[in-house]
């Protein structure tokens, strides 16, 4: 089994998060470069085509701009 954990990912979640406040939304990557969802299908991709042999066992995949889930660098604009 893998596991998968993706920090920030610019999707349309906030929209839907934020109920249609497109603004809102927005302001959640202000002064990043959140990942991609190519980003995060990159990684299953690579997990998954693994020799049978080997397990990924997890896989903690963050933009350059966040140090953890509490931490993320926003430069000025």
């Amino acid at each position: 089994m893998t596991n998968i954990e993706p920090g920030l990912v610019e999707t349309e979640f906030s929209d839907v998060r934020f109920h249609g406040d497109l603004e809102r939304a927005k302001e959640v990557y202000r002064g990043i470069t959140p990942l991609t969802p190519d980003d995060v299908a990159d990684a299953i991709l690579f997990a998954v085509t693994r020799p049978a042999h080997v397990n990924i066992s997890e896989i903690l995949l963050m933009p350059t701009d966040q140090s953890s889930v509490f931490h993320v660098h926003r430069r000025p604009e």
